[in-house]
């Protein structure tokens, strides 16, 4: 928790140029070889997807970001996905700030590939609405981190993946419909 709220802090700063060494998510990453649609559902992985984002804009890609909170207090990162270049829609739940209700309700019609992160339920909600293929990293809490207690398991049409070993980040063909 600490860690994240330094990245935000950093992220949110006014001051440029400060340099951090970070080591982390040490698994699977997104692949950038897709073009797209990036969507941050929660602060916790908002520099990888901006990371993303920004790799994709190099490489000349439309990317629209769909950034989701809970309240405007919440929100940031909005400016610096515009000044990539992405098209960028923020909803909070509350409709305190951009679109009220959730980043399903912003989800543009014409998109041809998406990453998301976020809370479980919010995944279950995304994977339910696209109909393209797409790439889902998952937050979830692990209990050992190295895979032997399989709490962070995710149910795929292999069988099992651990997210703290398989993933995090798991194609969405490869992730078993979520039916409840």
């Amino acid at each position: 928790e600490d860690v994240l709220n330094l990245l935000e802090t950093a992220f949110r700063s006014e001051e440029r140029g400060v340099e951090m060494k970070i080591l982390a998510y040490l698994r699977v990453l997104f692949s950038k070889s897709d073009p797209g649609y990036a969507r941050n559902p929660t602060s916790s992985e908002m520099l990888p997807l901006f990371m993303l984002a920004r790799k994709l804009r190099e490489q000349g890609k439309d990317v629209t970001a769909v950034l989701g909170f809970n309240t405007k207090n919440e929100v940031f990162g909005e400016g610096e996905f515009r000044r990539l270049g992405c098209r960028t829609t923020v909803t909070t739940a509350d409709g305190s700030f951009g679109t009220k209700g959730f980043v399903t309700d912003a989800m543009p019609e014409d998109y041809s590939y998406f990453y998301t992160c976020g809370p479980e339920p919010m995944l279950k909600a995304v994977y339910r609405k696209t109909s393209t293929s797409g790439q889902f990293s998952f937050e979830e809490r692990m209990g050992c981190g190295f895979g032997a207690c399989m709490g962070c398991s995710c149910k795929t049409i292999t069988g099992y993946k651990r997210i703290c070993r398989e993933g995090p980040v798991l194609e969405k063909e490869e992730i078993l419909p979520w039916n409840d």
